[in-house]
């Protein structure tokens, strides 16, 4: 029986290595407020609160999901990373806020130092691409938790905005407009069921419809929303209007995100055909027979972002942001029926 940790499954120096290489690419992240570098047992973050009157932070954690299966699958560790990064930084964008700084987690079967370097390099990518700090993080070794070269990916990011600008949805009213940002695919929900229905040795080849193979489809990263939803803001701002509410579609689809940004006594009606729902999830609901309700609550469909403004501020909204599209109209809530109703 060994009886060093290396002989227990777990290599120190390798996990220094992976350290090392960390560093880097944290360190092309670094803004002003970092203090310090990785490595230490926290990170340190000078916060100005200067521009932010009353200012509220914000935080948000997530995970990849079963997405990392197919990157797995497929070798490819580049763009997981900027999933993770994007999807937090939406969740807090959603809600007004301005993103800060950025921690990630890794847990790994077998420790390579290249893939460490592979997943972190787009998470400082994705950083970089919006302004924030990655500041820190942990990458732990588990080999009898995680088997052979499996591992998992979570994030947590921190953002801030002054009290009076966070968007809440309580402005929402009746014949509001419901607009849509579309989104770059998946983005990192409903994994578990493509897996079951698109097999893994399809996902080399391509298939009708879509102009890339299955797996590229798949790996494609979830987008950032931050800028457009600053452009939204300050367009129907100049028009002396604001956002009323934001949704980010990720898990529970349509049906469990957009309820979440509206007062209880109301809902939205969406039309359907409104916007181009790409081709890989026409292949998805074709190929499992899934009906129609498990769509809209499993899969963005095509639009990543949902906006609420009053009907006179779409023009100015749709002129800042031309991928915006109205989708729907905010209705008040019927008792019988879901508040997300397909016209």
């Amino acid at each position: 029986m060994g009886g060093s940790y290396r002989e227990a499954g777990v290599d120190i120096d390798e996990a220094r290595r992976a350290v090392e290489l960390i560093g880097r690419a944290a360190a092309s992240t670094a803004t002003p407020s970092v203090l310090g570098g990785v490595g230490g047992f926290g990170s340190l973050f000078r916060f100005d609160p200067g521009p932010y009157p009353e200012p509220v932070l914000v935080a948000s954690t997530d995970s990849v999901g079963t997405k990392l299966k197919v990157a797995l699958a497929l070798g490819r560790h580049d763009s997981i990373g900027v999933d993770v990064v994007n999807h937090c930084i939406n969740d807090i964008a959603v809600q007004g806020a301005d993103p800060l700084f950025f921690l990630d987690y890794i847990g790994i079967g077998t420790l390579r130092a290249e893939v460490v370097q592979k997943i972190v390099g787009g998470i400082a990518a994705a950083c970089s691409a919006a302004g924030v700090a990655l500041v820190g993080g942990e990458t732990a070794e588990m080999p009898d938790l995680y088997r052979d070269e499996d591992y998992d990916l979570a994030g947590f990011v921190v953002g801030v905005v002054a009290q009076r600008d966070v968007i809440d949805g309580s402005g929402v009213q009746a014949g509001d407009a419901l607009l849509g940002i579309p989104s770059s695919g998946l983005h990192t929900n409903g994994y578990s069921l493509v897996r079951r229905l698109l097999r893994p040795d399809e996902w080399t080849k391509t298939a009708p419809g879509l102009e890339r193979t299955i797996g590229e489809e798949l790996l494609e990263p979830h987008r950032s929303y931050l800028d457009e939803i600053r452009a939204l803001r300050r367009a129907v701002r100049a028009d002396g209007g604001d956002l009323l509410a934001l949704a980010h579609i990720t898990g529970g689809g349509w049906s469990e995100n957009i309820p979440r940004t509206l007062p209880a006594d109301l809902a939205v009606e969406v039309e359907s055909g409104s916007w181009r729902v790409p081709p890989i999830f026409s292949l998805i609901q074709q190929r499992g027979d899934v009906a129609d309700g498990e769509m809209v609550r499993t899969f963005n469909l095509g639009i990543g972002l949902t906006a609420v403004v009053r009907p006179e501020l779409v023009d100015a909204a749709v002129a800042a942001v031309p991928e915006a599209v109205r989708v729907g109209t905010v209705v008040p809530a019927d008792p019988e029926q879901q508040r997300v109703v397909f016209l």
